[in-house]
């Protein structure tokens, strides 16, 4: 540890290490360089050009698009190799999104207005400035000092500047940034190999679905080739015929946007629909109660119909659990004949990859893929017995259930990481913990 502390005199009423002086970043930063630096540039030369979504969250920067400069001089964000580029508006801010700048075209980058830029001084790391520029301490203050109204509060370039904090040495700011670099990287690889399992689970899922919905639950039992490629063979018992022949009730709740409120009924929107449930978090929005009959005057939601989306996201599924909810456009509602098709297996049947696939070909648009109401009929279902339908639901409902949990499992430990990895980073950069004399490259 280090030997002492001074009083409490940075940002937040922060303490810092006895020898590192404590100042202004005004002092030790250069905020938001002018670009008539490159003013004089051919209109020809290339240039990275970032949009926000190239910059990650607690870092990493995609350099890969450029721009002529002459395209991309007025109206962007201008930075040069080496600078700190940080997200400027929420939730950007919050969730850390930064980088250093690397491997710009020609060396120079314009990005999005809702970057701020931080210009290390000859006597500070810009290793260490980013690390700093990310901490909770930074990201915390800067985020109660945000200006502006509603989703677009933004953080003043005036909070950068008077950000009070201690300055080790050039040579202890290398030494942290080397054991950032080193921990963050291991945290980093131990999330990646999580990340895979939870893909892994996706796909898992996908195929317990598929394989149930298509070949049943009994191995031995006679198949029948369907002679669809997405399908291929079903047992020969089973029915194979089109989706909406099984449907006792259609509702399209196309049409115009309900006006939203702050507290209602809450609308259930193509967004809200995902995994085969509806996820009320997601996105939250209400309608005026006194419009609720005017809205859903094509159909009331009862629990257990289908909820099917047609456009942004296509082909997203779920059964309505609960009936005090509108619908919102790119819904279509569902309800099949009871002594046919169970609405459960059905949107099961919807999440298999061959129905997928089915889709995916009738589907159309350039930026967003829909489905046209017209095409609704040249949808198909495999249609086992009932009560064939009803074990196979009860088997996915369970293997759901196990999956979730192990699914929960990974994300709580991805977000204990994530934890972990920006406690440490604020204490490194504030000097709560001492990283000198530690020898770099082992395990712990």
């Amino acid at each position: 540890m280090y030997p002492s502390y001074g009083e409490p005199s940075g940002s937040a009423g922060q303490a810092f290490p006895a020898d590192w002086p404590v100042q202004r970043l005004r002092f030790s930063i250069l905020s938001n360089p002018v670009r008539s630096e490159v003013a004089d540039w051919p209109d020809d030369t290339l240039v990275s050009f970032v949009p926000m979504e190239a910059v990650g969250e607690l870092g990493g920067m995609d350099t890969s698009l450029e721009r002529p400069i002459a395209e991309v001089y007025t109206g962007y964000t201008y930075f040069k190799d080496q600078d700190v580029v940080i997200a400027k508006i929420t939730p950007c801010f919050e969730n850390g999104k930064g980088a250093i700048a690397t491997r710009l075209a020609n060396g120079v980058g314009f990005g999005t207005t809702e970057f701020h830029v931080l210009r290390a001084v000859p006597a500070i790391s810009n290793r260490w400035l980013f690390y700093l520029a990310i901490s909770d301490t930074f990201r915390h203050l800067g985020e109660s000092e945000m200006l502006g109204a509603g989703g677009q509060k933004r953080v003043p370039e005036e909070f950068i500047k008077d950000f009070r904090t201690g300055i080790p040495s050039l040579a202890e700011q290398a030494q942290i940034a080397d054991f950032l670099d080193w921990k963050t990287g291991q945290i980093d690889a131990l999330i990646a190999k999580k990340l895979t399992l939870i893909e892994k689970l996706t796909e898992q899922r996908l195929a317990l679905i598929t394989q149930a919905v298509c070949r049943g639950l009994e191995p031995e039992v006679p198949m029948i080739d369907t002679r669809i490629p997405w399908v291929g063979s079903i047992p020969a018992h089973w029915i194979y015929g089109g989706f909406t022949k099984f449907v006792g009730h259609r509702a399209d709740y196309r049409g115009k946007t309900p006006e939203k409120v702050a507290d209602g009924v809450f609308l259930v929107t193509a967004r809200n629909i995902k995994g085969g449930q509806i996820d009320y978090e997601t996105s939250q929005e209400f309608v005026f109660p006194e419009d609720y009959d005017e809205i859903m005057s094509r159909g009331l939601p009862c629990r257990g119909d289908l909820l099917f989306t047609t456009e942004a996201p296509l082909g997203e599924v779920a059964n309505v659990d609960r009936e005090d909810i509108a619908l919102a456009q790119r819904i279509i509602k569902f309800r099949c004949e009871p002594d046919k098709l169970d609405n459960y297996f059905a949107k099961y049947w919807m999440m298999a990859a061959g129905f997928q696939h089915h889709l995916a070909t009738l589907a159309t648009g350039s930026t967003a893929l829909g489905i046209k109401a017209s095409k609704l009929f040249a949808l198909r279902t495999a249609v086992p017995p009932l009560g064939e339908q009803a074990a196979i639901v009860r088997y996915l409902d369970e293997e759901q259930v196990r999956l979730d949990t192990v699914e929960s499992t990974v994300t709580e430990a991805i977000a204990r990481l994530t934890e972990y990895r920006t406690a440490l980073i604020t204490a490194a950069v504030t000097g709560k913990i001492d990283v000198r004399g530690i020898e770099l490259g082992g395990d712990d």
